[in-house]
């Protein structure tokens, strides 16, 4: 936490006023620590704070009961500053059980609150934890400032007039905790009071049930008595909030409504065509309640037919789409390739997961980059393009319909599971303020004329099939230039090769030169980024520049093609840096691109970067430079 002068504006509590904290929940998978942080999100976007959360979750369905496999945490990071990122170490650590413990204590800063459910601190959860001895007891924790609780008793207790099983009643203890952390940081408890009543209106008992303990612990954390009596703080509005209308979005809701925007926006049908994995399937969740917005949604029997249902969708005058993630693209190959011979419109969703194979499916990665841009047979070219952050990815989405309809050609959107589970307040666009860009499908006879191209974008036009003498034919074989027919002459393929790098490489028109987003715009080093880690970069940078350090750092969102000036803007740093949460494939890129000696910072552990790490990172090679 980030503090400054002690509030003394109130004389019962007296508060501490931060700036910002960074607050982790955790407890087994079944304990509910998602609902718990989703609620305390939507209590702080109330309160008019900043956030960026961190929802971190195992990939078993249900992990053995009190193991440390089987922890699940929710993070968030909130202030009245510009947050971007869910934070580092945590201020505050709630751990529902010993197994909770062992796994988040390493990230608790040393002085942090600890809150603890003494209840649960048996010899059988000690034993599954790995514990040899008790925690709360061997003295261990003494760096920290422990709050001892019997929650689960306590909760039983606050519910006991509802007539719950002892099962039931137990579940109802995240809320017991969430009242008390409510108290902590002052929020107000009623926006998640109306959803419970929302969530359990067919169980009013369960609803009851869950205020009541939501009371409970909040009444006793404002009447019991701390032994510092700094468990109470203040967290101001956040003052730079741009005036509008805001609520909390995740990547994967923000990604599905701008794939809805911009499907109206090209004056398409949206029709998405997916196979459900972790963690791209919370797009195709959120369009499957959009259908009054026409738009189709399509679960097929395997990533193979999503794809090509897909291309179908868009060869019959829709706007295909499809999403996966590692593993279901690398399924999604061959047909991506048939999309770019065919020349039709395609959107690619990839939220990026830790691989290979099936990997960690929870887990954040971005090592799908060298895949996207390569992973096809052929000469294959791609135009890819990444989100950085949960609310970019409704722009990025746009910007995929925009090229995919004016090129006719395949556009993948690069997200990863950090984006799409992270949530941050977005304030709602004018949609109706927004430039279409409706496509013109061929309406001109007496026959369709395969030849005939766009004199910029080299993009063939749209006729749809059934559209009396438009009658024509598109496949993965190789077609005439001419006449469209199938050909197999070697001129003719090296013109058709030519055609579709040259397309692809037009879209460069359409990009906008890169900026440098903090620092100079030379110097002795940049910092270039791409995806999920613009937040820990743009952060640790802000740091090292508020230091006395010339650094600068460099956001890409293009990937392919490159922004035009990008090599130019690269060859006024003697250093260029370029943190991944892969083993260097963006680096590769731009070796390959601009013949420069780029170096690597490199993290493959699932878990996004942490700004520290950054700023030791970036610092060293600063120093080794001068």
């Amino acid at each position: 936490m980030t503090g400054s002068a002690i509030d003394n504006s109130r004389v019962s509590p007296v508060r501490q006023t931060l700036d910002s904290a960074v607050v982790r929940f955790s407890g087994d998978s079944g304990d509910g620590m998602q609902i718990t942080g989703g609620q305390f999100t939507l209590a702080t976007a109330v309160a008019q704070n900043n956030l960026s959360t961190f929802p971190d979750y195992p990939a078993e369905i249900r992990a053995p009961t009190g193991t440390t496999f089987g922890v699940s945490a929710f993070q968030i990071n909130f202030g009245s500053r510009v947050i971007k990122t869910a934070g580092d170490e945590f201020d505050v650590l709630v751990a529902m059980n010993p197994a909770a413990l062992k796994v988040e204590l390493p990230g608790l800063k040393v002085g942090g609150i600890l809150i603890v459910d003494s209840g649960s601190f048996q010899e059988r959860n000690l034993h599954r934890a790995g514990y040899g001895a008790d925690p709360l007891k061997d003295g261990s924790l003494e760096a920290y400032r422990v709050i001892e609780m019997d929650i689960s008793t306590l909760t039983q207790d606050a519910v006991s007039a509802f007539g719950l099983s002892k099962k039931e009643a137990l579940r109802c203890k995240n809320f017991w905790t969430l009242g008390y952390v409510y108290w902590m940081f002052d929020r107000d408890r009623q926006a998640t009071i109306d959803w419970l009543k929302r969530k359990f209106a067919s169980r009013p008992d369960i609803a009851d049930a869950n205020i009541a303990a939501l009371n409970a612990g909040h009444a006793l954390a404002e009447t019991m008595e701390t032994a510092d009596g700094l468990q109470s703080y203040t967290v101001p509005h956040a003052p730079d909030i741009e005036p509008g209308l805001y609520r909390t979005v995740t990547g994967a809701e923000a990604m599905a409504w701008g794939l809805a925007v911009g499907s109206k926006l090209a004056a398409l049908r949206l029709v998405f065509c997916s196979y459900p994995i972790t963690p791209a399937s919370p797009v195709l969740h959120t369009l499957s309640k959009m259908i009054e917005h026409d738009i189709v949604t399509f679960q097929a029997e395997d990533e193979i037919a999503a794809v090509c249902a897909a291309i179908g969708a868009s060869y019959a005058g829709g706007l295909g789409v499809t999403s996966s993630s590692g593993p279901g693209i690398s399924l999604k190959a061959e047909a991506i390739g048939l999309a770019v011979s065919s020349e039709r419109p395609l959107v690619v969703i990839n939220t990026q997961r830790a691989g290979p194979s099936t990997g960690l499916p929870t887990k954040t990665e971005q090592s799908d980059l060298l895949q996207a841009l390569y992973g096809r047979n052929g000469e294959c070219p791609l135009v890819v393009i990444a989100a950085r952050s949960p609310s970019d990815c409704f722009e990025m989405a746009i910007e995929a319909c925009h090229i995919a309809t004016k090129y006719q050609t395949p556009v993948m959107v690069l997200s990863d599971g950090y984006i799409s589970n992270a949530s941050e307040p977005w304030l709602i666009p004018d949609v109706d303020a927004m430039e279409p860009f409706p496509t013109d499908l061929h309406q001109d006879g007496p026959c369709f004329d395969p030849s005939i191209r766009d004199a910029e974008t080299l993009a063939r036009p749209w006729a749809i099939p059934g559209t009396p003498c438009l009658e024509h034919r598109i496949g993965g074989l190789e077609k005439s230039f001419e006449t469209g027919n199938i050909s197999y002459d070697p001129a003719n393929h090296q013109k058709m090769t030519d055609v579709r790098a040259a397309k692809v490489a037009g879209v460069v028109r359409d990009i906008p030169d890169q900026g440098v987003e903090a620092g100079p715009e030379s110097g002795p080093v940049a910092v270039v980024g791409w995806g999920s880690t613009y937040g820990p970069i743009n952060r640790a940078v802000s740091n090292l520049i508020d230091e006395g350090l010339s650094v600068s750092h460099i956001h890409v969102r293009n990937l392919w093609p490159l922004p035009a000036n990008l090599g130019a803007l690269l060859a006024g740093f003697d250093q260029v840096l370029v943190p991944e949460m892969n083993s260097g494939q963006f680096v590769k890129v731009l070796r390959d691109q601009y013949l420069i000696d780029a170096k690597g910072i490199n993290k493959v552990m699932g878990q996004p970067f942490k700004i520290h790490e950054l700023e030791d990172a970036i610092r060293a090679y600063w120093e080794a430079a001068q």
